[in-house]
C-alpha cells in the first residue's frame, strides 16, 4: 500500500479516516496479493477449452468478482486520498490497470479480454521488495544506456569487420551471416547472447580457419565483460534504493521521536504545574 507522501503522517477525518484503514490494513492487503494470484492462475485455466466448457461460468463469475473487489478497493482509495492518490506513481499505474479492467470486452474490443492478465503487474504495488526492483532498474537507465552504447559501438565495429573477413561470397550460408552489414550486426547479437554461436563460428571456420581469433575476443569482451556491467550496475542500484528506504525509515523513526519528545515535554509542564498548585 503506497499511501501519498503529504498524508504520510496525517490522520484523516472521518470516513476518510476508515477508508483508508480498511486499504491499509494488513489482512485486506494480503487477501487482494491472493486474489491477484489466483485470478492469475484461473485467467491461465481459462485457456483450457476442456476446463471453459465444464467450469467457464464460474470462471465468469470469480472473474466479475475480482474486478467488483478491484473497483471498490480503487474507490475507497480515491476517498480516502483524493488528488494526492495521483501524485504517487505507483497509485497512477494501479488506476490503469484497473481502468484497463473496466473497458467493455465485447464486440471489437473482445481482444481487450487478454489484457486482464494484466492485474498480475499490481503485485509489483504490493511487494515491497518488487517495487525496490523496479525503482532499482529506473535508477540504473542511465547507467544502461552507456553500456548499450558501448555493445552497439563494439557490435557495429566488429561487424564491419566480420562483412569484410567473410562476406565475399564464399558461400551462400556465410553470405546470410556476414552479407552486409544489417546481416552481421544480427549475427553478433547472435554471438554475444550465445544463442547457436557454434553454428555461426564452426560454419565460418570450415571456411576461414583463423576465424576463431575473430569470434573468442568477441565473446570475451561482450558476453563475460560489458555484460557483467549490467550486473554491477543494478546491484549499486539497488543498494541506492535501499539505501533510500533505509533513510526513509530513519526520517520516520525520528519524527516518531520528535512527536514522543514533544508529549514528554507536555507532560513534564502539566507535572510541575500540578505540583505548583499543591504547594
Amino acid at each position: 500500500m503506497v499511501r501519498p507522501a503529504q498524508l504520510e503522517h496525517q490522520s484523516l477525518p472521518g470516513l476518510r479516516g476508515r477508508a483508508a484503514a480498511i486499504v491499509e490494513n494488513s489482512y485486506f492487503v494480503r487477501f487482494i496479493t491472493v486474489l491477484i494470484v489466483v485470478n492469475a492462475l484461473t485467467l491461465g485455466l481459462e485457456t483450457n477449452h476442456g476446463l471453459m466448457a465444464g467450469y467457464g461460468t464460474w470462471f465468469h463469475l470469480f472473474d466479475q468478482f475480482v474486478v467488483a473487489v478491484f473497483l471498490f478497493e480503487i474507490t475507497l482509495k480515491l476517498y480516502a486520498y483524493r488528488l494526492p492518490f495521483f501524485k504517487v506513481g505507483w497509485n497512477v499505474f494501479d488506476f490503469i490497470i484497473v481502468a484497463i479492467t473496466l473497458l467493455p470486452h465485447s464486440g471489437g474490443l473482445a481482444i481487450l479480454r487478454s489484457l486482464r492478465i494484466l492485474r498480475l503487474l499490481r503485485l509489483i504495488t504490493l511487494v515491497p521488495q518488487m517495487r525496490n526492483v523496479i525503482g532499482a532498474l529506473f535508477h540504473a537507465i542511465p547507467g544502461m544506456a552507456s553500456i548499450i552504447g558501448i555493445l552497439l559501438v563494439i557490435v557495429y565495429v566488429f561487424s564491419v569487420l566480420g562483412t569484410h573477413f567473410f562476406g565475399q561470397g564464399t558461400s551462400q550460408q556465410l553470405d546470410f551471416y556476414f552479407g552486409d552489414v544489417g546481416h552481421a550486426m544480427y549475427t553478433m547479437f547472435q554471438m554475444m547472447t550465445l544463442d547457436d554461436w557454434t553454428d555461426i563460428s564452426n560454419e565460418t571456420m570450415r571456411h576461414y580457419p583463423w576465424a576463431w581469433t575473430f569470434f573468442i575476443p568477441f565473446i570475451i569482451i561482450t558476453s563475460f565483460a560489458v555484460l557483467n556491467l549490467f550486473i554491477g550496475i543494478i546491484v549499486d542500484a539497488l543498494n541506492i534504493v535501499k539505501g533510500e528506504d533505509l533513510k526513509a525509515e530513519e526520517e520516520d523513526v525520528l519524527a516518531e521521536i520528535r512527536i514522543l519528545s514533544a508529549k514528554i515535554d507536555t507532560l513534564q509542564s502539566e507535572i510541575r504545574t500540578l505540583k505548583g498548585d499543591r504547594d
